[in-house]
């Protein structure tokens, strides 16, 4: 599996804006399905995530406890620091699997925490560890509602990105990276972690006929995925206004020896 981590320079401001991208391959259970792929999956995310929270609940993604070691200097340090707690924005936070592990490691966050799904966000707000004075969770469409109308402009340390802008078409991308740009501080940052091209199930998506459009693909349950490549990332970044000042790939391959089968994963 590979994974990318970028620094992002701003460039509609005068302050270093840094944004770390990873990738990790997550297993998805792909059931047949009838209906040949198209602009119907992305056009209905909404119906799809929720039935996939509603389906799985909170059990399918795995607490990112991992994000304490790779991004930590980003939470406590003097990166992307400001007066006071340090504001977050957790873009497409699902069931809570980001936000909860992060505010185990650093209490003094505050986290905005919107998914396009209400019932990841109904999930959200039942955890044992949810509070109202820690988190604020709401549903939010980030392709076309105004983040600044929720939170103003300007007003956010660092804006989370976890397996996220891969669930949407390409062509939405640039709204979503305009959206949060709004909301970011001069001196804040972006931290994205997500597919990257060349993953083992962007392979057998492929084998499938499962691809709407390059790199793009829908799985059996509807929701969708796209797998980046560095220049794809870098390109989109700097068409929002962003200059990529570091991107690394993660790379693992994991062994199904039941199967006879090794698999590369890829995060960016």
């Amino acid at each position: 599996m590979c994974s990318p981590l970028a620094l992002l320079q701003n460039l509609q401001r005068p302050s270093l804006f840094r944004s770390t991208v990873a990738v990790r391959r997550r297993h998805h259970r792909s059931h047949p399905t009838a209906v040949r792929p198209s602009l119907h999956f992305p056009n209905n995310a909404l119906k799809y995530w929720d039935n996939f929270y509603r389906r799985h609940q909170d059990k399918f993604f795995k607490d990112r406890h991992y994000l304490e070691k790779d991004w930590g200097q980003y939470f406590s340090g003097d990166i992307g620091s400001s007066n006071g707690k340090k504001v977050v924005l957790e873009v497409g936070c699902g069931a809570g699997n980001t936000i909860f592990p992060l505010l185990a490691s650093f209490p003094d966050l505050y986290i905005h925490a919107c998914d396009l799904s209400p019932h990841a966000i109904k999930l959200l707000k039942s955890h044992a560890d949810y509070k109202e004075t820690q988190v604020s969770a709401f549903v939010c469409d980030v392709t076309e509602e105004d983040l600044c109308d929720r939170l103003g402009p300007s007003s956010v340390d660092i804006v989370t990105l976890i397996f996220m802008l891969s669930a949407v078409l390409p062509s939405e991308m640039p709204k979503i990276l305009q959206n949060i740009g709004g909301v970011l501080k001069p001196d804040g940052c972006v931290l994205l972690r997500d597919y990257a091209f060349g993953d083992f199930a962007q392979v057998k998506l492929k084998e499938k006929d499962r691809m709407i459009t390059e790199n793009f693909y829908v799985r059996g349950d509807g929701t969708c995925s796209y797998y980046f490549t560095e220049d794809f990332l870098s390109n989109l970044f700097l068409g929002a206004g962003f200059l990529t000042a570091d991107m690394s790939i993660y790379k693992k391959q994991i062994e199904n020896r039941s199967r006879s089968v090794t698999m590369d994963r890829f995060d960016r």
